[in-house]
């Protein structure tokens, strides 16, 4: 079964790391939040209590996923095992996912190095490989990029669809596919 890793770290934009939680646990994907601390607040004040604390090392999940925010984004992007670990889950061909700022991570372990990406406005500027694209998603490989907190649904939709799960009946179920025309 693959086993998701949503990274938390303190400043991160709630709508997008629970958003992708909550959709693939509906999913019947295994998707542990794991958190720089047991207690993690975001950007606006949420605290969210962490299934795992992040001991420096995800070799037991096929994926990846990086929520945005700030300063959770410079905080994701300013840890040295996070980008060891990265890097290693792209040697490995393993799922990598960010939305919002969190590409910047993806940046700084060299994720990005001849890939396609989206991210929220203006940050693209403060990244110096890859090639934006100015997407609600992207998908280059094994490596998946997202604009920001409207885009959450859309993102985490994509995911599930990518592991292999059923994503157009689960829209649907949550009624996205009706509100939105899809």
């Amino acid at each position: 079964m693959t086993k998701v890793a949503v990274m938390l770290a303190n400043g991160f934009e709630e709508i997008e790391a629970l958003t992708v939680v909550d959709v693939l646990r509906r999913a019947g994907i295994l998707c542990d939040m794991i958190g720089f601390e047991k207690a993690v607040t975001g950007s606006h004040g949420i605290a969210v209590q962490a299934d795992k604390v992040w001991a420096g090392k995800l070799d037991d999940y096929e994926v990846v996923i990086l929520p945005g925010g700030m300063p959770g984004a410079t905080n994701l992007r300013d840890d040295d095992r996070l980008m060891s670990a990265l890097q290693k889950m792209q040697e490995e061909g393993k799922w990598i996912a960010a939305i919002c700022a969190a590409p910047i991570a993806l940046n700084r372990a060299g994720v990005l190095k001849n890939k396609q990406f989206t991210c929220y406005d203006g940050i693209e500027s403060d990244i110096d490989s890859g090639t934006y694209i100015k997407q609600t998603v992207v998908v280059d490989g094994k490596v998946i990029t997202s604009r920001g907190p409207a885009t959450a649904l859309t993102f985490a939709y994509e995911l599930v669809h990518q592991l292999g799960g059923d994503s157009e009946q689960l829209a649907t179920e949550m009624l996205y596919n009706e509100v939105y025309g899809n």
